[in-house]
């Protein structure tokens, strides 16, 4: 498995034009094979004593932070349906200068029951 994940500031003024965004995102990244698409509105995001997302993104008043993540079977998988998602008039996403977009190989995931988050290896 692949993720690409990000984490922005977002105006909470701009928040229904993100979501809106969002959705149509998410159902272009599905619709060309990614296995799942989420996007999470901070709440109750407080900077840290060395370090936290609002501090990484450098959040101002008025703004929360987005996290969101793509998940694929593969990084070839990932890079194919990024190619064909900027191959059509699909949104793209555009990380401000204070965003964070990482890209990484899936390590192992923890709940077995969940297809989401299940294979992390059993020791033993």
């Amino acid at each position: 498995m692949y993720v690409d994940g990000y984490v922005l500031p977002v105006p909470i003024k701009n928040l229904d034009a993100y979501k809106e965004m969002a959705s149509l995102a998410g159902k272009v990244w599905m619709d060309h094979g990614a296995l799942s698409f989420v996007e999470c509105i901070g709440e109750d995001v407080k900077p840290g004593v060395h370090t936290s997302f609002p501090q990484a993104v450098k959040l101002e008043e008025g703004e929360t932070v987005v996290f969101s993540w793509i998940t694929y079977k593969s990084r070839e998988d990932r890079d194919r349906i990024n190619r064909r998602r900027h191959e059509g008039p699909a949104p793209q996403r555009r990380p401000g200068e204070h965003a964070i977009r990482w890209q990484a190989d899936v390590l192992g995931r923890l709940r077995p029951d969940c297809p989401a988050l299940s294979g992390f290896a059993k020791s033993g």
